[in-house]
């Protein structure tokens, strides 16, 4: 397979780009760090670009605020000009789960519940909008991963570890909400099968969820942390995230949100069998061993 690669330098741009290679397929990285091949993919479609057979989209504005003007540019924008710069090539287009909606729980959700008309931020929104444009897009898949964790993690791991005080977490809920996880190993499997597998919408996730405090636990027992769990009502959570959103914000209120409460006290399930159908599919349970190298 000749592949490109949009956000090569990224968690999973890289992890794909390193796993290609170790299949023996010729890869084209791209990115907007040294060590690729510079592609600013906001500024427009490729004036040049290689002869593939597959694209792998996973260069993306990725925060939590409610309005970027640079995260539509690179998300929707950004993603018109990877298809327009590979008219003819297998589009792998990485999207989020974050594209269901954030107002309500997501319970063993199927492909079909998504994209919504309301999300919370211009994260959610800007994914969703960068489906639709690839709606009609032929030779496309896209992928919608929950929670990707691993090693070369950039986000998950280190907002979880920056929000330990002391030797407390403050998490929302009563941590029994299940979450689907996505381990970067089960991700990059998923998006090399769709490099030639059939065209359409796919969850991906590991092969099972898990409660989010047994999560959080086995996290902390492989790192060797001592970290008492504490809990902060859901409804609480909202109410302060919403005026914390709307006012000045204290420290300790900083990374509060409706969207981080929405993704951690309500259930974040998806129903992966359309990708084992498929794709070909075939995930490994979630696991943390080795997560003290991360």
């Amino acid at each position: 397979m000749r592949i490109a690669v949009t956000g090569a330098t990224g968690f999973v741009g890289g992890a794909v780009c390193r796993a290609a290679e170790a299949r023996g397929w010729q890869v084209h990285a791209f990115g907007r760090r040294p060590g690729v091949r510079h592609w600013d993919i906001a500024s427009g479609p490729l004036a040049d670009p290689p002869e593939v057979d597959a694209v792998v989209h996973a260069a993306a504005a990725v925060a939590d605020e409610t309005a970027s003007a640079m995260m539509w540019r690179t998300n929707v924008d950004g993603t018109r000009h990877v298809a327009d710069t590979f008219p003819g090539a297998r589009l792998v287009h990485i999207s989020t789960a974050s594209v269901y909606d954030p107002f309500t729980a997501t319970v063993d959700a199927d492909e079909a519940a998504a994209p919504v008309a309301r999300y919370l931020n211009a994260y959610g929104e800007s994914k969703a909008a960068a489906e639709r444009l690839l709606t009609y897009r032929p030779n496309t898949v896209v992928l919608r991963p929950h929670a990707v964790y691993g090693p070369g993690d950039t986000t998950l791991l280190p907002r979880l570890l920056d929000a330990i005080r002391g030797r407390s977490l403050v998490i929302v809920g009563d941590g029994r909400t299940r979450h689907s996880l996505t381990s970067i190993d089960n991700l990059t499997s998923a998006i090399l099968l769709a490099c030639n597998g059939k065209p359409g919408t796919y969850n991906i996730a590991d092969a099972a969820p898990m409660a989010l405090a047994d999560a959080l636990r086995e996290m902390f027992r492989e790192r060797g942390l001592r970290v008492r769990i504490r809990h902060l009502p859901v409804r609480l959570a909202w109410n302060l995230a919403a005026i914390a959103e709307n006012t000045w914000r204290p420290p300790r209120l900083a990374q509060l949100s409706r969207y981080a409460v929405s993704h951690l006290g309500f259930e974040r399930t998806l129903d992966i069998t359309a990708a084992r159908r498929d794709l070909g599919y075939r995930p490994e349970p979630t696991s943390f061993t080795g997560a003290a190298r991360w």
